[in-house]
């Protein structure tokens, strides 16, 4: 059977060719506030080394302090994603990249304005025939760009790697326990693979009781099956990024705990993993220990560029 995740990067690798000029470029790009109408917001805004690529917000903000409706998810390791965005609206991270440009909320900018704008830059003109060949700038090399430096965002041999790996003090023995009660209570059913995502979509019920819920995928996908439904995030560095859960609801991990434990919201679309757990409270904390042996390394040697085109 073929590996999904395989197949896709194969032809991501075909279609955007990743070379080290090329991310270059898009860590440049990713970190300029000049790609938003006002210059006061770029990607890192939102998606900032310092939180785990994340904002450390329950809502991310945008251009002129305006307020999104979701927490802003982690661009760690999302080479390894099927999809983007909680909906899963984006099916590549240049078509994700896109999206935020353009948004009046977040960058509030057009794709004409950013292209116009970058031209006007003298010294983006060669780092763009470096990474294409010639130095003619469109939106859509910009967001091959972008996601050619967000591929590079990685984070691997975390304790628990270790261990899995068989060095068996890599992880403290509450993490070890907490790797089994993962396991016991199915965490696994969704949070699984390398990456400890099944990058599919679940209903765990957050949010579901409020007057006019977020219904999720299945805005986009229209499916019944989808309703109230949102993606499945990587626990990759899960200690880094909260506030946690589609709408940063949850402030900590001890929260996303007790609320699994207690079996979500009821909802008519529920998924059938999430029901009550009962488990003790030294379980939960074994729990915790183990999601934090999940934190890995290489993401946090990346930083803002000292100085941009000019």
């Amino acid at each position: 059977m073929s590996d999904p995740f395989f197949d896709t990067n194969i032809l991501i690798d075909w279609l955007n060719r990743r070379t080290p000029a090329k991310a270059e470029l898009g860590r440049i790009l990713y970190f300029d506030k000049r790609l938003s109408a006002d210059g006061s917001v770029s990607c890192a805004t939102c998606h900032d080394p310092k939180f785990g690529f994340t904002d450390g917000s329950a809502v991310s903000s945008g251009i002129r302090g305006q307020k999104g409706e979701r927490s802003a998810p982690t661009v760690l390791n999302r080479a390894w994603s099927l999809a983007q965005f909680w909906d899963g609206r984006a099916a590549t991270l240049e078509a994700q990249a896109l999206g935020p440009m353009a948004n009046p909320i977040e960058m509030g900018n057009s794709h004409d304005a950013i292209v116009n704008s970058l031209r006007g830059i003298p010294g983006y003109k060669p780092l763009f025939k470096a990474a294409f060949g010639d130095d003619d700038i469109t939106i859509e090399r910009v967001a091959m760009a972008i996601a050619t430096f967000e591929r590079t965002v990685l984070s691997g041999n975390s304790p628990y790697d270790r261990w899995k790996a068989g060095q068996a003090n890599a992880m403290p023995p509450a993490a070890v326990r907490g790797y089994h009660v993962f396991q016991k209570a199915q965490c696994d059913a969704c949070h699984e693979g390398h990456n400890f995502t099944s990058n599919m979509y679940a209903n765990v019920g957050v949010g579901i009781d409020k007057a006019n819920p977020d219904l999720g995928r299945f805005e986009i996908s229209k499916n019944p099956a989808d309703w109230g439904a949102f993606k499945t995030p990587t626990l990759r560095d899960v200690e880094h990024t909260g506030p946690y859960m589609h709408d940063g609801s949850l402030k900590t991990l001890e929260e996303v705990v007790d609320y699994y434990d207690k079996g979500g919201t009821p909802n008519k679309n529920l998924d059938p993993h999430i029901k009550p757990q009962h488990l003790r409270t030294d379980e939960k904390a074994d729990l915790v220990a183990f999601l934090k042996a999940l934190s890995g390394k290489g993401w946090q040697n990346i930083v803002a560029p000292a100085s941009f085109p000019q």
